[in-house]
């Protein structure tokens, strides 16, 4: 049996809630992780890391950081029968307890992959990957029920969100969305006019002034607060800012000083995070700073998926700071920003979910993911 999990949402669960907490949807992929690199190889060349691991990536980095969290997470997604397929479908539904029921398994396609490589905190990756043989909606059929529904709001090029989101919607899930990097560079301001249905949008600062044509994080803040009720702007080191229309907040949280090492997936993290708190019903400064946290904890690590908290890490990292509340004028101003973690930190279970548990553990060999 697996171990029971904390369960964040149950005191506010109504009696009808939704059975899904999270719906996700997108292209899992293979992720081949090497570290340690003294070098970048060159051609004619064989270079040895020092640390190796593979997990599920794409994706499966924002279903596997919201179930850690606790969250009932379900993902849509096409998977291969081969064997890089089985590994991802056997870690995410069994070893991580997501619900797969709306994700297939295709013959004669294969598993999508990336290689990435870490030299000096720096990455260097190789994808490599064919489109699933139908898309999502095909598959997805009618959404279940659910809180909320992530989404990347660039992938949707057509003008509209697709179907699937739109019933969902109608069925009482929050739209979360997220947008990545623009390659083109040509930020069509356009992908913002998608934001209609959308509850929630979290984009890096470097996007969201992009997107909106502003010259600040401020300024972009407040154009994208025009359009959704929960506008987020992250801004990596300097912290992160955030309007909430339907709870009349504003606030502004510093980042946490930790040391570096691999941002992938820390922005799956923190929006599975802030997901979490909003249906939590959290305060606004309390959300920004737990996401905040979730991200921080997350960039210590190599890996994705692999690096994705758990509360077990969480109560880990809390029961740390919180003896150093009467340290440095810093480490008092963290032990007073997260003191609402003692009203959920004492109720976690001894077997608390923590980052790379054992089904993926047991394939990795990159120091520090225990």
């Amino acid at each position: 049996m697996p171990h029971p999990r904390f369960d964040p949402l149950a005191g506010v669960r109504a009696a009808d809630a939704p059975p899904v907490d999270v719906l996700v949807s997108g292209t899992v992929f293979l992720d081949i992780i090497f570290t340690g690199l003294a070098r970048t190889p060159q051609p004619g060349t064989e270079e040895w890391a020092d640390g190796m691991a593979s997990c599920p990536g794409g994706i499966a980095n924002l279903a596997i950081a919201a179930r850690r969290l606790g969250l009932r997470t379900a993902l849509a997604s096409a998977f291969s029968d081969d064997d890089y397929g089985d590994f991802c479908w056997r870690t995410m539904e069994s070893g991580e307890h997501i619900d797969l029921t709306h994700s297939r398994r295709f013959h004669d396609w294969h598993s999508p992959v990336t290689v990435s490589m870490s030299v000096e905190r720096d990455r260097t990756m190789v994808t490599h990957g064919h489109p699933p043989p139908i898309s999502p909606a095909e598959f997805i059929g009618c959404p279940p029920r659910s809180a909320a529904v992530l989404i990347d709001l660039a992938e949707h090029v057509d003008g509209e969100l697709p179907t699937w989101v739109r019933q969902a919607r109608s069925q009482g899930s929050l739209l979360f969305a997220d947008v990545g990097w623009d390659a083109t560079q040509r930020w069509d301001p356009g992908v913002l006019d998608r934001l209609d249905s959308v509850h929630a949008f979290f984009p890096n600062a470097a996007e969201a002034m992009a997107y909106t044509r502003t010259a600040t994080a401020q300024d972009a803040l407040y154009a994208i607060a025009d359009r959704v009720p929960l506008a987020v702007v992250t801004r990596g080191s300097e912290g992160a800012l955030a309007i909430d229309a339907t709870s009349a907040e504003e606030a502004a949280v510093p980042a946490l000083r930790v040391d570096a090492l691999d941002p992938t997936g820390a922005g799956d993290v923190f929006g599975a995070a802030l997901t979490l708190g909003t249906l939590a019903h959290w305060p606004l400064r309390d959300r920004l700073s737990f996401a905040s946290l979730c991200s921080a904890l997350a960039i210590q690590q190599f890996g994705g998926s692999l690096a994705a908290p758990g509360w077990g890490d969480i109560a880990d990292w809390w029961r740390v700071a919180r003896a150093r509340r009467e340290g440095t004028a810093y480490e008092s101003s963290v032990a007073r920003r997260y003191a609402f973690l003692d009203a959920i930190v004492p109720t976690l279970p001894e077997s608390a979910c923590r980052r790379a548990t054992a089904t993926i553990a047991r394939r990795a060999d990159v120091e520090g993911l225990g």
